[in-house]
């Protein structure tokens, strides 16, 4: 049987496609005022990828730092009302100190907030710190909005087990620190200190990045 080939449970041969590739690239942004939009988006410290005009055609692309994804807005790119992209997240491994920062920036950011209540927020940070559970929102100008998640672990499955990356020094200075405080609780548990403390970092931080049980 050939390898795109699978037997159903009627026994006949159906094709079997590999999945391919699809990584998100671009999120469209609807603005009304494309200078307005590009001086806000230029203060939260993103990267101006691109500002294209070709005719009555304008295409501006800026980019998070440590994001795999961009954002375009423009004239001719999209004929969506502006304002009308709503809560798309940005991933951050700490989610106070990202507030400071977008509030440092002029950003009219929330109060950080987690899931819950008959509003559907809670004021503060998730109690137990659980990664994917606290938030900030703030909104562009033109009313699209943004909503600012605190993940420290990828959940099973989420990630390539098999890698481990990180786009910024940042983020991988913070899981550095965030092991380094795991292992001083691993030596108090043992009483001694850990020679070989360098594989136990480089075990827990794969680990927490491919959302496997951490080590002890």
């Amino acid at each position: 049987m050939s390898s795109t080939q699978v037997l159903t449970n009627s026994g006949l041969k159906t094709p079997r496609s590999r999945v391919i590739d699809m990584k998100l690239e671009v999120v469209v942004i609807p603005v009304a005022d494309i200078e307005r939009a590009k001086r806000f988006y230029g203060a939260l410290g993103w990267r101006l990828d691109a500002d294209v005009v070709k005719g009555a055609f304008r295409l501006v692309q800026f980019t998070p730092p440590g994001s795999s994804c961009s954002i375009q807005f423009g004239t001719g790119v999209t004929a969506s009302a502006a304002g009308c992209t709503q809560s798309v997240y940005l991933v951050v491994p700490d989610i106070e100190a990202a507030r400071a920062e977008l509030i440092a920036r002029g950003v009219d950011a929330s109060d950080v907030f987690h899931r819950g209540g008959p509003k559907g927020r809670l004021s503060g940070p998730d109690p137990g710190r659980a990664s994917y559970a606290s938030f900030v929102s703030f909104s562009d100008p033109d009313g699209n909005s943004w909503l600012v998640q605190e993940v420290t672990a990828r959940l099973p499955g989420r990630v390539n087990t098999d890698v481990t990356t990180f786009n910024s020094p940042a983020e991988l200075t913070d899981a550095l620190r965030r092991a380094e405080a795991a292992h001083g609780e691993h030596e108090k548990r043992t009483g001694e200190r850990d020679a070989n403390w360098a594989d136990w970092y480089a075990e827990y931080i794969v680990r927490e990045q491919a959302g496997r049980e951490l080590p002890i």
